[in-house]
């Protein structure tokens, strides 16, 4: 197996679907492990504690969507369509690997990347004198994606690897599974990808970003993406190279933090480019089934030359199983 390194990267980066880029499909076997989840719940005490701390969105009528000429057509971010939400409430960050480290304690959970035994890491963050030794296969059109057994969200550059640092980074490596596991043992749920856009926008209409049409606005990074050539290096010039803590930046104006860039959010709609043009308009919730569901947000890997969908009113999608160093959650509740 080659070191994604070399000149492959060269050749496959042009290859590439864009999809890949943002986060690869596992294709996991079923039959390979069963699923688990929790029988345990927060306590009442708890429960109202979490609910506490999330952000209450009055919520009505907003333009969703874009036709904006830096969207994607194909993956049905357009057209423009006006959508309305009724109240809800919704996390303030996503859910961090503190938190989740809470919901593991009390459950004892496994999450989907821990019973398959491994999980996608991005090339780059894994030691190059370790590589060979850690990583067994990588995505073909997308070199770049490793897979590394034994990296899970407590692990997630793979073994020898630590959160010790990290408790207040958002949690990846966890599947759409993992997810509404949590969830349900948190008494929430994962927004709609309606909700999480209208509350992503920050009362803002038809901006590229939470906070405008600017990317770095007075010269200011407001998110944690991608600088420099994707795939091969990465300048850190916002102030990362990663996930990084989910308050380093700004929030909207609807006070969330971290919805561009950082990590990409699974939301608990399934994932169609063209169910919203004859859907409802009314608190919709995706189509009534599909093959994977709809993620939200962008993530550190995302770079306007390659994969644009940092952007609000981009969206992509993965399926339930899949887990990668990018991918996270956050969650909602009805008002």
């Amino acid at each position: 197996m080659a070191d994604p390194t070399t000149s492959q990267l060269h050749h496959e980066e042009a290859q590439a679907p864009r999809k890949s880029c943002c986060a690869p499909k596992s294709e996991r076997d079923p039959s390979e492990s069963s699923p688990n989840s929790p029988t345990q719940t927060v306590s009442d005490s708890l429960r109202v504690q979490i609910r506490a701390q999330m952000m209450p969105l009055t919520g009505g009528s907003f333009l969703m969507g874009t036709d904006n000429p830096e969207g994607f057509p194909k993956d049905g971010e357009g057209p423009i369509r006006s959508i309305e939400v009724s109240p809800f409430l919704i996390d303030p960050h996503p859910v961090t690997n503190a938190r989740f480290r809470a919901f593991v304690d009390a459950t004892g959970y496994r999450t989907d990347a821990e019973r398959f035994g491994w999980s996608f890491v991005f090339w780059a963050h894994i030691p190059k004198a370790r590589y060979h030794q850690l990583v067994t296969d990588t995505v073909a059109a997308a070199p770049w994606w490793c897979q590394v057994p034994g990296s899970c969200w407590q692990a997630p550059e793979g073994p020898g690897s630590s959160i010790a640092t990290r408790g207040d980074h958002p949690v990846v490596h966890v599947s759409w599974n993992d997810a509404t596991a949590f969830c349900q043992w948190s008494g929430q749920r994962l927004p709609t990808e309606a909700e999480w856009e209208y509350a992503a926008r920050g009362g803002l209409e038809q901006k590229l970003y939470p906070w405008g049409d600017k990317l770095r606005p007075g010269g200011v990074h407001r998110c944690n993406i991608w600088q420099g050539e994707f795939p091969r290096e990465d300048t850190g010039e916002d102030g990362f190279k990663g996930t990084c803590p989910v308050e380093a930046f700004l929030p909207n104006g609807f006070g969330l933090y971290s919805v561009t860039g950082n990590a990409w959010e699974w939301c608990a709609d399934w994932f169609d480019p063209e169910f919203h043009r004859t859907g409802p308009h009314i608190n919709p919730t995706g189509p009534p089934g599909g093959m994977e569901k709809v993620i939200k947000g962008g993530s550190f890997l995302c770079h306007k030359s390659y994969c644009n969908r940092y952007r609000v009113a981009a969206r992509t999608s993965n399926s339930i199983d899949s887990s990668t160093s990018n991918i996270g959650f956050r969650c909602a509740l009805s008002a």
